[in-house]
């Protein structure tokens, strides 16, 4: 399996597990479409203002229509919901006629490591960075957009789907500078996935502030892997920090300077001073 077949495949895994989402094929018209949450449905009633307008279809898949109200409408076609409104309304208008468009907002998708994955409604020129905090990104050190290029349903990509991959880390170090080339411009359908494992994490353990794990870029140093610790307490003896490493499946204990590099899933100990 090549890379591109395995992220591919996490992606349709993804999808399945909360169901595919319905885009129109090139020849169905939108009297086809199957109603879901938070499309909006634009009804014209003839010589009725105060019913003309556009009603957004609730998260539980209900409108609410004056003179009518709620109805169940997911699932169902335009067709099929203007007839049915059509019905109800009779019992107060004499032969009302009806007029209903469907307008789908633009969506994006997010899965993985955040804590709020799902669909969220994409709006005008939302940047990867928009949506990440939205969803509680938690320090992933890469995300991967995959960009469908046809017509296949929104989260499940096609044989010729783009695959853009975004170094957060090299990206927080644009921030700073200024640099926004890496912060995507979100387009429809997208689908983003923020791996839960992260394979640029280190631990540091041990006399300094903040204890715990870290994402780090490549090249950091034990000092730098520290400062994101919070830094080593008054009490820390610098000189007998150590790293316990795995080489070759076998754990060894590196004496380490501050200045050396540290590696993925490498464990920094702190020690405390000896008095």
């Amino acid at each position: 399996m090549t890379a591109r077949t395995g992220i591919l495949s996490l992606f349709m895994t993804a999808a399945l597990a909360i169901g595919r989402a319905q885009t129109p094929a090139p020849s169905q018209s939108p009297e086809d479409l199957k109603l879901r949450a938070n499309d909006v449905l634009n009804v014209v009633v003839t010589d009725q203002p105060n019913l003309t307008k556009s009603y957004p279809i609730t998260s539980e898949g209900t409108v609410i229509i004056p003179l009518v109200g709620s109805m169940d409408v997911a699932g169902k076609t335009v067709d099929e919901f203007e007839s049915e409104l059509r019905q109800r309304l009779a019992v107060y208008l004499k032969s009302p006629k009806i007029e209903v468009t469907l307008e789908r907002p633009k969506r994006v998708f997010v899965f993985g490591g955040v804590t709020a994955p799902g669909m969220y409604q994409l709006t005008s020129n939302m940047t990867l960075l928009e949506v990440l905090a939205r969803a509680g990104y938690s320090g992933a050190s890469e995300v991967v957009i995959v960009r469908n290029r046809g017509t296949a349903p929104p989260a499940v990509p096609e044989d010729n789907a783009q695959v853009i991959r975004v170094n957060l880390r090299e990206f927080e170090r644009d921030l700073e500078t200024g640099e926004l080339s890496r912060n995507v411009v979100l387009e429809d359908g997208d689908t983003i996935y923020v791996p839960r494992f992260d394979p640029n994490r280190i631990y540091v353990s041990g006399d300094v502030r903040s204890p715990g794990a870290y994402s780090v870029p490549e090249k950091t140093t034990v000092l730098q892997a520290m400062t994101l610790a919070g830094g080593p307490t008054e009490n820390a003896a610098l000189g007998r920090v150590r790293v316990f490493r795995l080489v070759n499946g076998k754990q060894v204990t590196l004496d380490v300077k501050l200045d050396d590099l540290v590696r993925p899933a490498d464990t920094i100990v702190v020690p405390r001073r000896r008095f």
